[in-house]
């Protein structure tokens, strides 16, 4: 982590600063927002959210050791005697100051930022994963994206970290603008164009037009990497300044995948061709479009400068990424779980049911699901063609989640000649019920939905539970007590 001084910290973010001024020298280090995980001499960053105000947590932190809270002057209650404290306009827009000074005054590092619709986070995993065998490489772990989040890993780094691998969410047209302002990249990622943030956006249009925001703002030194697969990421080419390079299955793809094979356990091999040269490649990771995301992975690795031969040996390596994507565990009482709970958009549950069928081998197949959000006006339909695709995919049997899913639940019974394969559920809790019930030995099962939802609770059940209806012991029933929430500022799609 990078040192500062609070006086340069006062200068950067124009702060007022209320506190004695024989501490503008003092040197803090590591920025953090949530009051629990304080970083001795560290700088809290307080933040009004919508569960809470970290400006509550000031006695907290300086109690526990942190050397300084960046605060918004519309707070009017106390600060804690003898705590360094500078009183900015924003706090998050702070935060994001100091970040750019730092990533254009201290960094050396090669920047390499992620966005799309889905695959972000992975794509981010596996392009980090490479390149943390080649250098020290700076990443978030999970989906840590936003105006808070990503501000404070570009200010985890040092000196002496080689690349800083970002991921940007989005939460509206301007959102990546901003966050590319911060973070500079020397090269910039697409994944793809997906209707997830239909409901914010209203287009897929609109949706493209926000992604394509960290293309625009490359410099013409910089390098943008593009999914030559994906009609609206292509677009974006026409936008940029820097130099374009393109991975794909598409004949026109810089970086190209040819004779793609999948196995009975979902991991993929191809051939990669770039220019003359062609690379044998295995993906780890379970279902056929993390092609798609080793592809641009690997494109951006050889752009930050690792040779190719080296990339595709060092992704063939990778097979676990950040929590909850297509994780699959092989449970005590024989039954294959694959949680996948972290996020669900249309594309991305498509691609799910996908790895399952692929997976499934005579043995049956369970397909859990819970609604996705954000899509507005297309929920219905895409819900609706979910239950549909569960039906012509051949899965052995459906469990609808939840109220909105009870449209998922009536396409697929309502196809083909699937009658009791689908099933609907009203809660979580019954949903593991439900399971207890019915799973048995050599079960496979996908679980996904979006975050909120919760799903996760059933992973877990199935993960660590002993279901009495397979091995005979008690029937296990989890906690709702630290059943894992989300961070509304937080997430993303996988």
């Amino acid at each position: 982590m990078f040192d500062f001084t609070i006086s340069e910290l006062a200068r950067v973010t124009s702060a007022r600063e209320i506190s004695d001024l024989s501490w503008s020298e003092r040197v803090v280090s590591g920025f953090f927002s949530d009051s629990n995980s304080v970083i001795p001499d560290g700088v809290f960053v307080a933040i009004k959210g919508e569960r809470t105000d970290g400006h509550l947590f000031l006695n907290d932190v300086a109690l526990s050791g942190a050397g300084l809270a960046i605060i918004n002057e519309s707070f009017q209650g106390p600060i804690p005697h003898e705590f360094p404290v500078l009183v900015v306009p924003d706090s998050i827009v702070a935060l994001g100051q100091i970040a750019r000074w730092a990533r254009l005054t201290k960094l050396k590092a090669t920047v390499i930022a992620v966005t799309g619709s889905s695959g972000k986070t992975t794509t981010k995993d596996l392009i980090a994963g490479i390149l943390s065998k080649c250098g020290q490489t700076v990443s978030p772990q999970g989906s840590l994206n936003t105006d808070v989040s990503m501000p404070i890993t570009i200010l985890s780094a040092n000196s002496e970290t080689q690349y800083l691998v970002l991921e940007m969410g989005m939460r509206g047209l301007g959102h990546i603008e901003s966050l590319a302002s911060i973070a500079v990249p020397d090269i910039g990622v697409v994944t793809n164009v997906g209707s997830a943030h239909m409901e914010l956006l209203g287009s897929t249009q609109a949706i493209a037009q926000a992604k394509g925001e960290l293309i625009r703002a490359l410099s013409p030194t910089a390098s943008a990497i593009l999914n030559a697969d994906d009609f609206y990421v292509t677009q974006m080419a026409e936008s940029t300044h820097a130099n374009v390079v393109t991975f794909g299955e598409s004949v026109q793809s810089d970086f190209r995948a040819t004779d793609v094979r999948v196995d009975s356990n979902a991991t993929s091999s191809y051939t990669l061709i770039y220019g003359t040269h062609s690379e044998a490649v295995h993906v780890k990771l379970r279902g056929e479009h993390n092609v798609s995301n080793s592809l641009a992975a690997i494109s951006a690795v050889v752009v930050a400068g690792v040779p190719i031969s080296r990339a595709c040996e060092l992704l063939g390596e990778i097979d676990q990424v950040s929590k909850w994507r297509m994780e699959v565990t092989e449970t005590a009482a024989g039954i294959t779980v694959i949680n996948d709970s972290y996020n669900a958009n249309p594309e991305s549950m498509r691609a799910a049911l996908k790895t399952l069928a692929s997976m499934a081998d005579e043995r049956r197949t369970w397909a859990v699901l819970g609604p996705m959000l954000e899509l507005g006006p297309l929920a219905r339909e895409e819900h609706d063609s979910l239950g549909r695709l569960a039906v012509r995919l051949d899965i052995s049997h459906l469990l609808c989640v939840g109220t909105q899913m009870k449209i998922t639940h009536l396409a697929a019974s309502q196809e083909g000649s699937w009658g009791d394969e689908s099933h609907w559920v009203e809660t979580v809790d019954q949903a593991i019920d439900f399971l207890e019930e019915q799973l048995l030995p050599g079960d496979i099962v996908l679980i996904k939905a979006s975050r909120s939802i919760g799903l996760d609770r059933v992973a877990e059940a199935l993960i660590t539970g002993n279901l009495s209806k397979v091995t005979g012991g008690p029937a296990f029933r989890p906690s709702t007590e630290n059943a894992v929430l989300p961070d509304p500022r937080e997430g993303g799609n996988s």
